[in-house]
């Protein structure tokens, strides 16, 4: 039994909005290493994040198809505790890097969740977003929640168009290990509302006590 739905904010890109995020109660934050994404971080932002993020917050590193120099340069300069993946990377891709793992999955079947739950048996756990085309992430759409099979063994993070309107219910229908928020927590892409990361990690504890 989950005691508390955990959360993690994603596509942060200042330093303050870390800091917030943390206060708010975030238990990890993302960092996007995807350069087309409006949330791509590079280095130097990036590590002064980590540098002000306070202890026990899992710093989680975002790849899109990236190859193994580029993953491994990033984990040589940041103190990253878990690696996102969310292209078509396989097991064997996702693992080589000795550190915790996260597989992404675009929902638009059933089958989708449950083959990726099966195949990525090293991971952490399965996430599962939106489907859109060409859109590796970040659509904020959601997608039909009751696809979401009861029979995976992995924790499940639910993404896809969570904002502060829909989190409670998203929390009291899927009842996910964690939820992953980007742009339902921004005022513009890549500035997060700080009111509305407070406004957001109070609604996931409430979808949790329902």
């Amino acid at each position: 039994m989950i005691s508390r739905t955990r959360v993690k904010i994603c596509g942060i890109t200042r330093v303050e909005d870390a800091v917030a995020a943390v206060e708010a109660g975030a238990d990890a934050l993302g960092l996007v290493f995807y350069e087309p994404s409006p949330r791509y971080i590079d280095m130097e932002s990036a590590r002064d994040i980590c540098e002000a993020v306070a202890p026990f917050v899992t710093l989680t590193g975002l790849f899109v198809n990236h190859n193994r120099a580029t993953v491994c340069r990033v984990l040589e300069r940041l103190p990253l505790g878990l690696l996102q993946f969310h292209g078509e990377e396989s097991e064997s891709e996702c693992s080589q890097y000795g550190v915790p793992y996260i597989k992404a999955v675009r929902v638009r079947s059933r089958d989708d969740i449950v083959s990726a739950n099966a195949a990525y048996a090293t991971s952490q756990g399965i996430l599962v977003d939106s489907y859109k085309q060409g859109v590796a992430g970040g659509t904020g759409e959601t997608f039909d929640w009751s696809l979401i099979p009861e029979t995976c063994t992995k924790p499940l993070i639910l993404a896809g168009g969570l904002n502060t309107a829909n989190v409670r219910n998203a929390i009291a229908r899927v009842r996910p290990y964690a939820v992953d928020v980007s742009g339902g927590v921004e005022q513009s892409k890549g500035v997060k509302d700080h009111a509305k990361i407070n406004q957001f990690i109070k609604e996931v504890s409430r979808g949790g006590n329902e």
